[in-house]
């Protein structure tokens, strides 16, 4: 019982506690065992919080004893990244100068999970401040896929990604400025969301491209994180009132994906793409054809994503790159270049990255889903590589030299982001070597139940996640 006690998905574990098949206690030592057992092949831990979550499982058994209704997520373990402040709990940021941190509040997203009674078993992996492209950190060293130990990722939630599906907490908690919650899911095999702009609050918060948010097994458990912790937070000018639909129902009503249309896109204008991730999101694409859907190929128009991204982060590196020198610690070689990647760039382009060519990436999908329900795309161009510092090895895809495979994972994901889109990775096949993919549905402004719910169709017309890594 106790292997298929850490598969049990969020929505499985609450039925089960309430019919009083399972208590809580069984299910925490259970996922404890299964940390124990993976965290020396996969370091997906900063930090353990095991004594702490036996004391929360004990009280949430006593508490569905005694009868009283209590929330969904009540009693179901959980980890959070180690980007997001857990009172009490050490949080480092991914950084040798934060070793020993232990902030006296919450993030906004953990807080209100905490609230529900979600049980915290500690904190995920990150690279510094989520600087990178993969999980790579001075601090804590690399963390893999666990379909393939020594293969990275991905990042900057990657030890979130690998968590959940190593069987460590059916729920995970990132964060996803250009996809680090995206590619990560798809790397590992996961749901990753990425709500529309000012979901989910952040405290202080100075940038609308950035938000944190879910890490599942199923689009329904993901739906049901994102059901509780989403809604506006006076501390962060951003966020947007909750909202009025219920994502729980987006990603549990009945039907296929019959009268939904959907466009098309390879490559998100990116051009790379390995040729066995083209041939799985085709095949995708045949699944969400045979389960209704109508698909229809589009092209889009997008700035090169590399070089938009040193026009609007590269200055922030730089900035981080003189405090991180102030603190007197390594810096990887990667997060320089990416400072000095912003020498040459002017006030004007940085002003233009920011207003202007925003606004036309969010043009530039509205155009290409003219009238589509969702945009589909690979999540990441390219699967689970091996690890090789802070950008991932050099390699050849498809004939293209690239320099670093961990900035390449993220080209797809960073348009999305910066058109404060709503996106989802799913996944959708595995490659002859055992890798997954990510298919990842793009939403308009404002639409996450339908797009939630278009995801959680296609997953019920799939296998994929039902799968489990055989560490």
């Amino acid at each position: 019982m106790t292997d298929e006690l850490f598969w049990k998905t969020a929505a499985e574990l609450g039925d089960l506690y309430r019919a009083r098949e399972v208590s809580p206690v069984e299910v925490v030592d259970a996922v404890l065992d299964r940390m124990a057992h993976v965290q020396p092949v996969l370091n997906i831990m900063v930090t353990e919080t095991a004594d702490q979550a036996r004391a929360d499982a004990q009280e949430a058994e006593r508490r569905f004893k005694s009868g009283e209704e209590l929330p969904l997520l009540f009693g179901v373990p959980m980890t959070v990244k180690d980007l997001a402040e857990t009172k009490g709990v050490r949080t480092t940021y991914g950084c040798v100068a934060f070793a020993d941190h232990v902030p006296d509040h919450d993030a906004v997203g953990w807080e209100r999970l905490k609230a529900q009674g979600a049980i915290l078993l500690g904190k995920t992996t990150t690279p510094e401040f989520g600087l990178l492209g993969v999980t790579e950190s001075k601090l804590t060293g690399s963390t893999s896929t666990p379909w393939k130990p020594g293969y990275n990722a991905g990042g900057s939630s990657g030890g979130a990604a690998a968590a959940v599906v190593a069987g460590v907490g059916p729920i995970a908690w990132g964060s996803d400025g250009g996809g680090s919650i995206r590619v990560p899911s798809s790397l590992c095999g996961a749901v990753g969301i990425k709500p529309s702009i000012g979901r989910i609050p952040t405290i202080d918060c100075d940038d609308a491209d950035s938000t944190d948010g879910p890490i599942a097994r199923t689009v329904l458990d993901a739906a049901m994180v994102l059901e509780v912790t989403n809604g506006h937070d006076p501390r962060d000018r951003f966020s947007v009132p909750k909202d009025t639909r219920s994502y729980i129902g987006a990603a549990t009503a009945p039907g296929d994906l019959t009268g939904v249309r959907v466009a098309a896109c390879y490559h998100l204008g990116q051009k790379v793409l390995d040729p066995n991730v083209r041939r799985l999101f085709g095949e995708a694409l045949n699944d969400m054809r045979a389960a209704g859907a109508t698909v229809e190929e589009v092209d889009i128009d997008l700035p090169d994503a590399m070089t938009f991204f040193d026009h609007i982060n590269g200055h922030a590196y730089q900035q981080m790159v003189e405090e991180m020198d102030t603190w007197g610690i390594e810096i990887w070689p990667m997060i320089r270049e990416l400072a000095r990647s912003a020498d040459g760039v002017t006030a004007r382009q940085v002003h233009d990255a920011n207003h202007r060519v925003k606004t036309a990436i969010y043009n530039a999908f509205r155009t290409a889903m003219n009238g589509a329900d969702v945009m589909v795309t690979p999540t990441t161009p390219v699967v689970a590589f091996p690890h090789g510092g802070a950008g991932g090895p050099a390699g050849v895809v498809d004939g293209f030299d690239v320099p670093a495979l961990g900035n390449l994972a993220h080209m797809t994901t960073e348009p999305p982001s910066h058109a404060g889109l709503p996106a989802i990775s799913v996944p959708g096949g595995f490659t002859p070597e055992g890798l997954p993919i990510g298919v990842q549905f793009i939403g308009g402004l404002w639409a996450d139940a339908d797009l939630i719910s278009v995801a959680a169709r296609y997953q019920r017309a799939t296998t994929w996640h039902t799968r489990h890594p055989g560490l």
